[in-house]
């Protein structure tokens, strides 16, 4: 299957965002379907050795991207794509994963996964740079929508629309990130539960959760502690809706006990579990 194909995906289950410093207690953790590691904190030729352990568990690795830029003005890297591509044939990797994001423009390396004007000039820029990244890429692409605390004051669709009509163009995969949708609800007042009757969801590759923080009434979404329970039920609503082939834990610091952890993972099944009796 051509990175540019639509996106089929087969049951993945519930996963962790692999970290170097979670690498032993993934490995003992039961109740771990898949993974997803960062592309950048990877190389390709010389893979941790914990990953090759999941792999020859059969566990599915999913490189995941954080500086492509595929909502950059220019077109993608090729470097960085083919860094992506390398990573998915080392892994096995049944497709890879990135953030619609604006990240550099003029040189200048913007530091952080900038939201991307949703205007209808800037969504041809962007289908296009899908397109080249599909061609680039040996396994499907997905794209995760981001956490944002603005919006771009020319923005002409919400965030939901142009996902929609970005996933006609090109067949991308949709990576929903319930946490981000729950982020925007509460930076930018664009209702979380509406984006998921706008989404085409039978696009959907997986689902991130995470945890963070609220300060002077913005939330940050950090990955540092336990998901709100009302991103949990985001999830449920999502599951109502269709049944994720994946949904993934993301924790990205100030790592917690591996009761932590596994109590985190059980309260995403307890939430996916929650959307049966409502369908």
């Amino acid at each position: 299957m051509s990175g540019g194909e639509e996106v089929t995906m087969d049951r993945l289950g519930v996963g962790i965002g692999w970290r170097s410093e979670l690498d032993l207690t993934i490995e003992r953790m039961e109740g771990v379907d898949f993974v997803e590691v960062v592309a950048e904190n990877v190389w390709p030729a010389d893979l941790p050795e914990s990953l090759l352990k999941l792999r020859e568990r059969g566990l599915p690795v999913i490189p995941h991207g954080v500086s492509l830029g595929i909502g950059d003005a220019a077109p993608p890297d090729p470097a960085r794509l083919a860094h992506l591509a390398a990573c998915a044939e080392a892994l096995g990797s049944p497709l890879v994963s990135e953030h619609l994001a604006f990240v550099r423009g003029g040189g200048i390396e913007a530091g952080h996964l900038l939201p991307v004007p949703r205007t209808r000039d800037s969504l041809r820029v962007v289908i296009e740079n899908v397109r080249r990244a599909q061609d680039a890429l040996p396994v499907p692409l997905a794209l995760e929508n981001v956490a944002a605390i603005f919006g771009w004051p020319e923005d002409e669709l919400t965030e939901a629309q142009f996902l929609a009509e970005l996933v006609e163009a090109t067949g991308v995969g949709l990576l929903i990130d319930v946490a981000n949708l729950y982020n925007n609800e509460v930076n930018l007042g664009l209702p979380a539960v509406a984006a998921l009757d706008v989404l085409p969801l039978e696009h959907l590759t997986y689902v991130h959760v995470g945890g963070g923080y609220e300060a002077h009434g913005i939330w940050h979404d950090t990955h540092t502690t336990e998901a709100p329970q009302a991103v949990l039920d985001l999830l449920t609503e999502l599951c109502v809706r269709t049944t994720p082939p994946g949904v993934l834990l993301e924790w990205d610091d100030d790592y917690p006990s591996d009761a932590v952890l596994a109590d985190e993972l059980a309260r995403i099944r307890t939430a996916m579990a929650a959307a049966g009796a409502r369908r």
